[in-house]
This record gives structure tokens, sequence and C-alpha cells, in this order.
């Protein structure tokens, strides 16, 4: 493939986040899949950027994104609670 990124949908994005490995909040502005690598062999992660108060981005793993403790979680969790 080609393309070094692409954009991925999540159902937090443009609503207050966290990131669970610094504990920082803001607003989730965009998830991509991007390659990583630098090396000749493609490395592929999602990676979160985050727009914290001050209005800086920074980038997490999209895996360390929860909702915000103000936020609803009703979504968080099993993707399929019929099989709790």
């Amino acid at each position: 493939m080609s393309d070094q990124y692409e954009y991925v949908p999540h159902r937090l994005l443009y609503r207050r986040v966290r990131d669970i490995a610094s504990g920082v909040e803001g607003v989730l502005m965009a998830v991509i899949n991007e390659n990583v690598s630098d090396t000749g062999i493609e490395r592929w992660m999602e990676l979160a950027y985050i727009r914290n108060a001050s209005g800086r981005e920074f980038i997490t793993a999209a895996a360390n994104v929860e909702p915000a403790p103000d936020q609803p979680r009703t979504t968080v969790g099993r993707r399929d609670q019929r099989s709790a």
C-alpha cells in the first residue's frame, strides 16, 4: 500500500475523551491508521489525535482513549451486552 495513513471512524470523534496512559483529557479530533515504520517493513497503528484545553494536540494509541468522566459510558465495554 502506498498511502502512509488513512482516517478511521471512531464513536468518540469530536467528544471529550481521556488518554488512559497519561490521564490528560481533551477532544478527540481524529483517529488515523498510520504506517509508523521507519524501515521498509510496514507497521500500521491506529493513532488518536486529542486536542487538550490549551489547544495543543497530542497523539496516543487509539486503544488508550476512553470517554472523559463527564461523558456517558453507555457504549464502553463489551460490544454485545447480550453475551454477558
